[in-house]
C-alpha cells in the first residue's frame, strides 16, 4: 500500500507541473552547447563533439519516453503527459545533430546520399531519422483527430525500431568496445522486451487520448 500512496501522491504533484518547460530546456541546453562549440570549449574538435552530444541527447531523450509505459504498468505512476514533449525534444536533437553533421562536418549536400550508402552506421541512423519524420509532425491533437486513434497509434508504432536502429547506431560508430553504447542499446532491448510480457488486466477506465495514448 505505501508504494501504491507514493503513486498516487506522484501523480497528484504532477497534475501541477506542465510538459511545456521541457521544450524551452531542451531548446536552451541545445543553444548552450552550440554556444560552447563556437568557443572553443568543446574541446580540439568542437563539431564532432556537438555532433555526438546532440545524437546522445536525442537517444536519451527517446528512451525516457520508452520509460513512461513500464513506469506507469508497474508502479501505477503516470506520466504520459510528458511523453509527446519528450518524443518532440528528442527529434528536434537528432535534427540539429543531422543538421551539424551535413552542413558543419561534411560541408557538401552533395556528399550526404554517398555517405549514407557507403557507411553502414550511417544508413541506420539515417532510417531511424526518416522512421521519427512522421512521428514529430503528427505528435500534435490536430493530427490525432485527423487521422482518428488507430490509425494515429500505428504510425507511432515506428517509435520502437527507430530507437533500436538508433541504438545500434551508436553501438556501431563508437570506436572499440566501451560500455556505454550496450548499456543504451541493452536499455531499449529491455524496455522492448517489457512491452511483450502480458498484460494481467485491463482497466475499466478507458485510456486517455492524444499524447496520452498508449504506445
Amino acid at each position: 500500500m505505501a508504494s501504491v500512496t507514493l503513486a498516487q501522491r506522484i501523480n497528484r504533484a504532477q497534475r501541477h507541473v506542465p510538459a511545456w518547460p521541457i521544450y524551452l530546456i531542451g531548446l536552451a541546453w541545445m543553444g548552450w552547447l552550440f554556444w560552447l562549440g563556437l568557443s572553443g570549449q568543446l574541446g580540439p574538435e568542437p563539431i564532432n563533439a556537438l555532433e555526438r552530444d546532440y545524437g546522445l541527447l536525442a537517444l536519451q531523450l527517446l528512451v525516457a519516453t520508452l520509460v513512461v509505459t513500464p513506469l506507469r504498468r508497474f508502479t501505477n505512476v503516470s506520466l504520459i503527459k510528458y511523453r509527446r514533449a519528450l518524443g518532440v525534444t528528442a527529434f528536434l536533437f537528432l535534427l540539429a545533430h543531422f543538421l551539424v553533421w551535413t552542413v558543419l562536418d561534411l560541408q557538401s549536400l552533395s556528399r550526404i546520399g554517398g555517405e549514407i550508402v557507403k557507411r553502414p552506421y550511417i544508413t541506420i541512423g539515417f532510417a531511424a531519422f526518416l522512421m521519427l519524420i512522421p512521428l514529430a509532425l503528427t505528435s500534435n491533437n490536430l493530427s490525432i483527430r485527423k487521422l482518428g486513434p488507430l490509425v494515429w497509434r500505428r504510425i507511432h508504432m515506428l517509435t520502437y525500431p527507430a530507437i533500436l536502429l538508433g541504438a545500434i547506431h551508436f553501438v556501431w560508430l563508437v570506436k572499440g568496445y566501451p560500455w556505454e553504447p550496450f548499456l543504451y542499446l541493452g536499455a531499449v532491448i529491455g524496455l522492448l522486451a517489457v512491452r511483450l510480457i502480458p498484460k494481467r488486466r485491463q482497466s475499466r477506465a478507458a485510456p486517455p487520448m492524444g499524447a496520452a495514448a498508449t504506445r
